[in-house]
């Protein structure tokens, strides 16, 4: 009498790798709303390791299974409308002037404000010369007289007056322009 048996084992390992880049280039934010696409390269590494140790059905170990799996992807995006990234470009730089001069104005405002109140930024500091520029435009007026009448004086010769309540007028020497 014949009594075949047969037992067979079996071990299956499913893995995947999933990339989830949904194609979104990558993003320069400007400020209020204004934001461009620009090209992209991405890399990305993965491992997926499963180290697997198999039991009977008496629960006595049989093997010990190591799989391991390496590997990579690289993605190259890039806008396709060329002339909508350039006039995004152009709005972009014209945000950035918008805000360099919001800056500026506010820059000026503060350190007028401060001077009406009698303050200034001490010498020596990091921002002293934050404030240098902003002067009131009568000091302007008088800095810039003085130095034409001082420019007067040391360059030029008086003509003679045609009238004695007439403004004094000068005989400047002019300088040689390059005709080249």
């Amino acid at each position: 009498m014949s009594n075949p048996v047969a037992a067979a084992t079996g071990n299956v390992t499913n893995q995947a790798v999933q990339f989830q880049n949904n194609g979104a280039p990558s993003r320069q934010h400007y400020g209020s709303g204004v934001s461009c696409n620009g090209s992209t390269m991405t890399f990305s590494p993965f491992y997926m390791g499963n180290h697997t140790v198999p039991f009977d059905e008496n629960m006595n170990q049989r093997t010990y299974t190591i799989a391991e799996n390496w590997g990579g992807q690289i993605n190259f995006m890039f806008p396709l409308d060329r002339r909508g990234l350039a006039q995004c470009r152009r709005i972009a730089a014209r945000q950035e002037e918008k805000m360099r001069l919001d800056y500026e104005l506010v820059r000026v405002l503060k350190c007028a404000e401060l001077q009406r109140k009698g303050f200034m930024l001490a010498e020596g500091t990091r921002v002293f010369d934050m404030c240098n520029d902003v002067v009131p435009i009568v000091q302007y007026e008088k800095n810039k007289k003085a130095a034409v009448k001082q420019y007067l004086k040391k360059e030029c010769t008086p003509k003679k007056k045609k009238f004695l309540w007439s403004e004094q007028e000068y005989e400047c020497p002019t300088k040689p322009t390059d005709k080249t």
